[in-house]
């Protein structure tokens, strides 16, 4: 059957359009509510470390194309990643010595499942008191209860956290419980013995790094984007146990309540199984990455994508 040159046309139109619409899709735009609620949390992160004062960064060199699965790796870093770093911090600030403590309790690799002890659960539950105690979580609280995700009651909100973080479930079929959004994000975990899965935290990194079980590899940037020791968020290629994460990305000096606030509300105020929001925080443009494992976090992470208001000037070009 023969087709109109007006049908023509007006296909050709719809085919643009499902083109345009699928670009767009894998392009979030940026999100300026977002945007603005990070920033005041960013704001009220008073244990927050500073660069220069609190640790120093060695960004050194940048890494190479490792495929996933490689034991193989040039090292573009001869330096550690931190050097000078205030160790009182991590004792002294409440919220910090209480994560530090919940880092040894997780099996490393996945399909062993976890045993939790009553020391374990105590500790988690005074590492969410601290949490909640402080003025990050409770403006990231205050937000998700005006946005109908939480209850404004603080017990069925610390509930809701430990759901979310600390519930135990399958990462592997045919295992026991071996997983939780919290290992895997803050901790990092390994897989069938080949490669690093998680592993998005910063003082995991450091204490990894000091003890001998992690050697950083360099940045992974662009070439108009080199990073600085003053960056907030990181992308970066590390071994860790002998096995290569090619490119992972971190914070880097922000406190747990800060990442877990952020994180948390991308979480609740999304349903898709993987979701990816587009935020300025502070000087860097990045992409939040959040991906549900049911009613419980699967991963978490950032993905700079732009440092030093780089993405500020070209707006203004």
């Amino acid at each position: 059957m023969a087709v109109s040159s007006s049908g023509l046309r007006l296909r050709r139109v719809l085919l643009l359009t499902v083109f345009l619409c699928g670009l767009n899709a894998s392009r979030p735009v940026l999100n300026e509510e977002l945007s603005n609620i990070f920033n005041e949390l960013w704001s009220l992160d008073v244990n927050r470390w500073t660069p220069g004062i609190d640790y120093t960064l060695s960004v050194q060199g940048r890494a190479g194309y490792v495929s996933q699965g490689s034991h193989m790796v040039q090292d573009h870093a001869s330096l550690p990643l931190f050097s000078n770093v205030t160790e009182d911090k991590l004792l002294n600030v409440t919220t910090f010595s209480r994560f530090t403590k919940l880092l040894d309790n997780f099996e490393r690799s996945t399909g062993v499942a976890e045993v939790v002890t009553a020391e374990e659960l105590a500790e988690v539950n005074l590492f969410l008191d601290a949490v909640l105690q402080t003025d990050v979580m409770k403006r990231a609280h205050q937000y998700l209860v005006s946005k109908g995700k939480s209850s404004s009651n603080v017990r069925l909100f610390k509930s809701q956290l430990h759901l979310i973080w600390f519930h135990l479930y399958r990462r592997e079929r045919n295992t026991g419980l071996d997983s939780s959004g919290f290992e895997h994000v803050f901790v990092g975990e390994t897989k069938s013995g080949t490669e690093i899965v998680g592993f998005h935290n910063w003082i995991q990194f450091y204490l990894q790094e000091k003890s001998g079980n992690l050697d950083y590899k360099g940045y992974k940037a662009k070439n108009q984007d080199l990073p600085d020791q003053d960056d907030h968020v990181l992308n970066l290629q590390f071994s860790w146990h002998g096995l290569v994460k090619p490119v992972g990305s971190t914070f880097i000096g922000t406190s747990p309540e800060f990442e877990m606030a952020v994180f948390t509300i991308v979480f609740l105020l999304n349903t898709e199984r993987s979701t990816t929001v587009l935020v300025n925080i502070d000087q860097c443009q990045i992409e939040l990455v959040v991906v549900r494992h049911g009613r419980s976090l699967g991963t978490a992470y950032p993905k700079l994508l732009s440092s030093n208001s780089r993405h500020l000037r070209q707006q203004s070009q």
